[in-house]
């Protein structure tokens, strides 16, 4: 990320770097000297906690403010395009995000397609829009600047008055799975936003940072009902089957790719169901 950055046709005024990593990699700044590197530290790790603490050392004269995940790799002119966009943007926008030219494929495409799911309103064709349900609907690559409902901060610049008004919810903790979502959704309510066409890039997403598939699975489940419960105009019933949903999704992957770790997953939703249920 951090090489695709420093060889961009734009510059941008300052990097800010929010480590979360067991081991100390402050010498980073040394290697990519020409870009103006603030280091942070945040133990323990959790991208809440890391966003928030890197909009804060934002220097004050900054008036637009991105995220990159560190597994993002930025084209040549992406930050270019992306300033350009800025340039002639509309106040009303809030935030935009990079083009991710190599999206995943969207899994059971078959199911959520269906007539009778987008009439439950669990899934829909329509890309980058938040449901009844909680669930968000994927984006992947666009031809043409495109508005949209939500979009990822995998790779995402907004004005610096949304992150003033706007803070990530650290209840989110460690891998802060949908803190993105809730983020997004909230200055939604408040200001449009885009995918810059233009300003183009590669997710190349690990799942190494994550925990077990049991672990994520809890997770997975508890993150999205706290989002639903947290947004009263969502609906907790349609959250409950869109999760019934994902899990069928997980035992049809487990059987296709006879992975073990889609079956732990599944047990993880059904323990998160329980706990959410019980509590």
């Amino acid at each position: 990320m951090l090489k695709s950055l420093e060889s961009q046709s734009y510059s941008p005024d300052q990097v800010i770097i929010v480590d979360g990593g067991l081991q100390r990699v402050e010498g980073i700044t040394e290697e990519f000297h020409t870009l103006k590197i603030k280091y942070l530290r945040c133990i323990p790790p959790s991208a809440t906690k890391q966003r928030n603490m890197g909009i804060k050392a934002v220097d004050p004269e900054i008036t637009l403010i991105g995220f990159l995940d560190d597994d993002v790799v930025l084209e040549a002119n992406a930050l270019k395009e992306m300033m350009s966009f800025w340039e002639s943007a509309p106040e009303n926008i809030g935030g935009a995000a990079f083009n991710i030219v190599n999206y995943p494929p969207l899994y059971a495409s078959w199911l959520k397609s269906t007539p009778l799911v987008e009439k439950l309103g669990l899934y829909s064709k329509e890309r980058g829009i938040v449901l009844l349900s909680g669930f968000q609907t994927m984006i992947g690559f666009v031809s043409e600047t495109t508005l949209v409902e939500y979009l990822p901060t995998t790779a995402f610049v907004g004005r610096r008055d949304i992150f003033e008004e706007f803070k990530f919810d650290e209840w989110f903790s460690g891998y802060s799975y949908l803190e993105d979502l809730d983020f997004i959704y909230r200055v939604n309510k408040k200001y449009r936003l885009a995918v810059v066409a233009d300003a183009r890039c590669c997710h190349y997403s690990l799942s190494s940072g994550r925990e077990s598939s049991f672990s994520f699975g809890i997770k997975e489940v508890a993150n999205r009902i706290y989002f639903v419960k947290k947004h009263n105009e969502l609906s907790l019933f349609k959250c409950f089957l869109a999760v019934f949903m994902r899990m069928i999704i997980s035992l049809s992957l487990a059987i296709q790719e006879r992975k073990f770790s889609y079956l732990q997953r599944v047990w993880g939703n059904i323990v998160g169901l329980l706990q959410a249920i019980l509590r």
